[in-house]
C-alpha cells in the first residue's frame, strides 16, 4: 500500500489530502449548513479529485495528441474546481461553518492542488507539443 501510495502523481497525493481535510473539516460544521456549504465542499473537493483521476488515466502519445486535448480539459476543470472551492471555503468561515484555521488549511491545500496541476498542464505542453 505504502509503495502504491508514493507512486501516484504528487498532485492526486494532494488532492487526496484534500479531501480528507475537507470531509473532516466539514464534519462538525453547525447543522445549518450541511445542505449549504457542507455538501458543496466535499462535493467539489471529490470532483477535484476524480478529474485528476480521469486526466492521468487519459493516454496521450504523440501518435494520439487528441487525448492530450481530453486530459487537458479534466486538468482545466480540476484548476476551476479548486478555485471555486477556496472561494466557497471563505464564504463558509465568513458565515462560521470553517475556522479561520481550516480555511486556511483548506486555501493552501486548493493552492498547492492548481499549481501542481499547473505544472503538470506545462510538463505535458513541453513534451508533446508539435516540433
Amino acid at each position: 500500500m505504502a509503495k502504491e501510495y508514493q507512486s501516484e502523481l504528487t498532485v492526486i497525493t494532494k488532492a487526496k489530502d484534500l479531501c480528507r481535510y475537507v470531509i473532516n473539516a466539514t464534519a462538525k460544521s453547525p447543522k445549518q449548513f450541511r445542505f449549504t456549504f457542507v455538501s458543496r465542499l466535499q462535493n467539489l473537493a471529490l470532483d477535484i479529485l476524480e478529474n485528476l483521476y480521469r486526466a492521468n488515466d487519459t493516454f496521450v502519445t504523440r501518435e494520439n495528441l487528441a487525448s492530450w486535448g481530453i486530459r487537458l480539459e479534466f486538468q482545466h476543470k480540476s484548476i476551476s474546481e479548486a478555485k471555486i472551492l477556496a472561494y466557497v471555503s471563505q464564504l463558509a468561515m465568513e458565515s462560521k461553518a470553517l475556522t479561520m484555521k481550516q480555511f486556511e488549511m483548506i486555501s493552501r491545500l486548493t493552492t498547492d492542488v492548481e499549481r501542481l496541476t499547473g505544472a503538470w498542464i506545462s510538463s505535458d505542453r513541453k513534451r508533446f507539443k508539435p516540433a
